[in-house]
């Protein structure tokens, strides 16, 4: 079995003859094999020759072997172990000797010492070296290991003023896998700081939409409470109506609602009205002597007009004398308002009187409703309060206590649209149309919001003892809660002319109410004043009635000098006081 550096050709073929300088053992062919003669020393050739001696030109004589000449270091690897291969021999050349010999000398003596043959013209530099302990030999046919070859080239570039060439030099590439890590890493760092960048772009705009969405909030907010009459410092504090709002620019619900009196006789009437664009109800009780005018043109009072015109001819009056829309008229009977307040569960209201059992026949007997705040009412004793006049009392004082107990049954109503419209069909009301329960329920649960709320209340239309309304009474109730400037007349319709008598003579309004009537204008009592002029004044509040005013003048007989521009009353375009100077026609 041949051995790591074996040839292949037995163990005796080559001989260990020394050392190069750089450890590498040199073999030669052993005596008696080959062409070589006894005796005659072979060195290794790098390209298979038949050592240093050989002559290509040679012609066959045998000259005495040289000592063997160390051939340096081939960079290439061409010599030291690399064996490309036995070549054959060429013939020799005239005038030389033998295979393996040298040339002859000039007189046909010894031939002449030649130097090793070098295939990058480079001359042996040196000779044989000692033995370097624990190299591994090698035969010509096999490459030496690679750590000796290192070793060696790290000896030569150690040497002081070496010669040192670019091949001496190994180049050692960086690891693909230690580049890819960096690359992978370089990309993980790129893609975090874009992550972290990309974070930060969507947390600004976040912000930015945020502080947007605040902005617009607040301005909203204050937009409303603008709009509302709600912002501090441009509403007094006890203004809940929404001052700031132009009365004729709110949006209001309003019904007409008759209390029939079945046992005792007579009617109560208030406007219930819900103005949501200030989110506030009120219950504007009207007194019975308010003075309407007819169809035809004639003079009555409310109570009369409930009597006897009917609620469709009474909504009208309403809506010519104050200026208002009424969408309804409800029509409540004193049994029905007793069912009414069983079915809310009975009222709370603070009473101002003590109230008798109108069905005792004992005046001794203990009172039904006793007088005190938060005094509890069912249905019976919810009618006996708020149809109870006292002796002596002003026919406002049972008003009054008409819109407490109206107060009260809307506080206990179900602000549930469709609940509260099951309470008034349970009631078992005919209603006048256009009024239906579905309507009367979604309106009476706006009101019941209003009054949970705190935002409910009752006010009390000022009628003069005549029937009249005074300018300066009737705007904070007609224009501020009924919006009466709110209604537009048709371009059409009659001019509303509103009389003050201050005459001192009572039959002077008479007879001015006949005479406007004929001339096609709108009749409105504006009440006797309590002291007289001397002269007569037609005063209008708009520039378009400007022309309307002259005409009322010229109808009365008054000079039209008497025509200026001033406040009027709110129920009519033209107001007009009659003095000691007006004397009708007869």
């Amino acid at each position: 079995m041949n051995d790591g550096y074996d040839a292949g050709h037995g163990d005796d073929q080559y001989e260990l003859v020394g050392y190069d300088e750089y450890g590498r053992p040199v073999y030669r062919q052993a005596q008696g094999r080959g062409h070589a003669q006894p005796g005659h020393q072979q060195q290794y050739d790098p390209y298979g020759q038949q050592g240093y001696g050989y002559d290509p030109y040679a012609t066959g004589a045998q000259q005495p072997v040289q000592q063997p000449v160390q051939q340096p270091y081939d960079p290439y690897g061409s010599q030291g172990g690399y064996d490309t291969g036995q070549q054959p021999a060429q013939p020799p050349a005239p005038g030389y000797g033998g295979h393996g010999g040298h040339p002859a000398g000039p007189h046909g003596g010894a031939p002449a010492p030649q130097p090793s043959y070098d295939p990058y013209g480079q001359a042996a530099t040196s000779g044989p070296q000692p033995r370097v302990a624990e190299q591994t030999a090698r035969i010509p046919q096999q490459a030496g290991p690679p750590e000796g070859r290192e070793r060696a080239e790290h000896r030569e570039a150690a040497e002081p003023g070496g010669d040192y060439r670019t091949e001496q030099f190994a180049f050692v590439e960086e690891p693909t896998g230690d580049s890819e890590d960096v690359i992978d890493w370089m990309k993980f760092t790129e893609n975090r700081t874009e992550r972290r960048e990309e974070a930060r772009r969507r947390a600004r705009s976040r912000v930015v939409a945020l502080v947007v969405v605040l902005a617009l909030v607040a301005v909203g907010g204050v937009g409303y409470l603008w709009y509302a009459g709600k912002l501090p410092g441009l509403s007094s504090s006890d203004d809940k109506s929404g001052a700031t709002t132009a009365a004729g620019a709110q949006k209001r619900d309003v019904i007409a609602l008759h209390l029939h009196d079945t046992r005792g006789g007579g009617t109560s009437t208030a406007l219930l009205v819900n103005n949501t664009t200030t989110k506030q109800g009120t219950a504007v009780l009207v007194p019975n002597a308010f003075a309407l005018t007819g169809d035809d043109g004639s003079t009555t009072t409310l109570a009369k007009s409930v009597d006897d015109e009917g609620p469709d001819a009474t909504r009208t009056a309403l809506d010519s004398a104050l200026g208002t829309d009424i969408e309804g008229t409800w029509r409540l009977d004193t049994p029905y308002l007793q069912i009414l307040v069983d079915l809310v569960g009975n009222i709370e209201v603070d009473t101002d009187a003590d109230v008798p059992d109108p069905e005792s026949k004992d005046k001794t007997a203990a009172p039904l409703v006793r007088k005190g705040e938060g005094q509890t009412l069912s249905g019976k004793m919810a009618v006996a309060y708020a149809t109870y006049r006292g002796k002596g009392e002003d026919a406002n004082a049972q008003l009054q206590r008409f819109g407490q107990v109206m107060q009260g049954v809307l506080r206990k109503l179900s602000s549930d649209p469709q609940a509260a419209t099951t309470t008034v069909q349970t009631m078992g009301m005919i209603l006048d149309p256009p009024l239906t329960e579905k309507d009367l329920g979604t309106f009476l649960a706006g009101l019941s919001d209003r009054a949970k709320g705190g935002d409910f209340k009752t006010a009390l239309l000022p009628v003069q003892d005549d029937g009249g309304l005074s300018a300066e009474a009737s705007d904070s109730v007609v224009k501020d809660v009924l919006g009466g400037t709110a209604k537009s007349p048709d371009k059409d319709a009659a001019v509303t002319v509103s009389v003050r008598n201050a005459t001192g003579a009572e039959d002077r309004t008479g007879k001015a109410r006949v005479v406007l009537l004929n001339g096609g204008f709108t009749f409105v009592s504006g009440g006797t004043a309590s002291g007289t002029e001397a002269t007569s004044e037609v005063v209008y509040a708009e520039a378009a009635d400007k022309e309307n005013a002259v005409e009322v003048a010229k109808t009365l007989g008054l000079p039209t000098g008497s025509v200026t521009q001033g406040k009027v009353s709110a129920n009519a375009r033209v107001s007009v006081v009659l003095g000691q100077d007006y004397k009708p026609a007869s």
